[in-house]
C-alpha cells in the first residue's frame, strides 16, 4: 500500500513538474519581406517591390534546467508576394510563394513579462507561382535555412513579438520563358523578413 502512495505521488509531482516546464499554443501574423528576387541571370526583371505577407502556426516552449532559460520550436506556414516589373512585356506582376517555417529559437526572460529569443529557422517551400501565363510553373528548391532574433512581451496568456529574419543560404528558383527563346531562367527567391506575431498560451 505504501508503495502504490509512494508511486502515486511521484506520478502527481512528475506531471505537475513536466507541466510547468511547458507551454504551447497558437499564433498569428504579418510578415513585411525585403526584396526577394536576385541574381537572374537574364535582364528580364525590374524592381522586386516589397509586399505585405502573413503567418499562422502553433509554438511550444520547454524550460530548461540552466536558470532562465527556454526552448522554444514552431511550426508556423507563412505566405508572401513580391510586386516585379516583366520588362518583356512591361507590365507588373506578383510573385507569390508559400513555406513551411520551423524555428527553434533560445529565449529568455527579462523583467517578468519581456522576452529576448534567437535560433535558426528551417524553411520549406510548398508552391511558387507568377501572376501572369509567361511566367506558370515556377520550380523553386525545398530547403532553405535562415536566422531569427527579436523580442516580445507577455501579459497573462496573450503574446506579442516583432523579429528579423534573415536568408543563410540560397533559395534557387527557375522557370522557362517563352520570351527568351525557351530558355530556362534561375534566380535566387531567398528573402529577409521583419515579422509581427501575436501568440495566445493554452
Amino acid at each position: 500500500m505504501k508503495r502504490i502512495i509512494l508511486v502515486a505521488f511521484f506520478t502527481l509531482g512528475f506531471n505537475q513538474f513536466v507541466n510547468s516546464q511547458i507551454d504551447f499554443g497558437i499564433k498569428g501574423g504579418v510578415n513585411y519581406n525585403s526584396e526577394s528576387i536576385e541574381e537572374v541571370q537574364t535582364d528580364i526583371f525590374d524592381g522586386a517591390k516589397s509586399k505585405t505577407g502573413f503567418h499562422a502556426g502553433i509554438w511550444t516552449r520547454i524550460k530548461l534546467p540552466v536558470i532562465g532559460l527556454y526552448i522554444r520550436p514552431e511550426l508556423v506556414y507563412t505566405q508572401l508576394s513580391n510586386e516585379v516589373t516583366y520588362l518583356n512585356k512591361g507590365i507588373k506582376t506578383t510573385y507569390d510563394f508559400s513555406k513551411v517555417d520551423i524555428p527553434v529559437l533560445l529565449g529568455t526572460k527579462v523583467f517578468g513579462v519581456a522576452h529576448i529569443f534567437g535560433g535558426p529557422s528551417f524553411q520549406y517551400i510548398l508552391d511558387s507561382d507568377f501572376d501572369i501565363e509567361d511566367l506558370k510553373d515556377v520550380n523553386s528548391d525545398g530547403f532553405s535555412l535562415g536566422l531569427q532574433f527579436g523580442a516580445g512581451l507577455e501579459l497573462g496568456k496573450l503574446g506579442l513579438d516583432v523579429r528579423w529574419e534573415r536568408a543563410l543560404s540560397d533559395t534557387e528558383s527557375s522557370f522557362v520563358d517563352s520570351n527568351v527563346g525557351g530558355n530556362e531562367v534561375n534566380f535566387d527567391t531567398r528573402v529577409n523578413q521583419i515579422i509581427v506575431g501575436l501568440s495566445y498560451r493554452f
